[in-house]
């Protein structure tokens, strides 16, 4: 796989979507849960597809309950979770692996891209974030610690580079 777009994924309400769908825009790409000490990063990242959608910002959540358990309930109620709880309008995805033999070819792709801290490719736990410049390579990779304002210039960066 050469670049994002060579993947597809399901939204939260179970409809396909090719990520060459988002083709030229950048993408912020997020393992997230519901039930986790980190959980209100939902709230900046919210912020952060309202800021910046219009100039081509795309927050992509993927579920997952991979950590601890964190996100144990159906899409539908993750779904319902994000949106009551941290108004959340960006696109959510289906809940799914991030690690291991089950991960999706997308995390598989992502990690191999940019691994995290001394060249390890596991994701260690919930809202890690990856960074997809507009030409579908992957730019950064932040660490669950990494709150989303903390993003603003390398996502004010990605937008501004061709």
């Amino acid at each position: 796989m050469a670049s994002i777009y060579d993947f597809e994924a399901n939204r939260i309400d179970g409809k396909n979507v090719k990520l060459s769908a988002f083709k030229g825009k950048v993408l912020l790409i997020v393992n997230t849960a519901s039930q986790c000490g980190f959980t209100p990063q939902f709230a900046g990242l919210e912020e952060l597809h309202e800021k910046y959608a219009d100039k081509g910002l795309v927050v992509l959540g993927f579920p997952s309950n991979q950590f601890g358990s964190q996100d144990p309930g159906t899409n539908e109620e993750i779904g319902a979770f994000c949106t009551t709880n941290y108004g959340v309008s960006f696109p959510m995805m289906e809940k799914i692996d991030v690690n291991g033999s089950n991960a999706t070819p997308l995390y598989q792709w992502l990690t191999k891209e940019k691994p995290g801290l001394l060249g390890s490719t596991a994701i260690k736990w919930n809202f890690t974030k990856f960074l997809v410049g507009r030409d579908g390579q992957v730019r950064k990779r932040y660490a669950p610690l990494d709150t989303p304002a903390s993003l603003t210039r390398d996502i004010e960066a990605a937008l501004a580079a061709g």
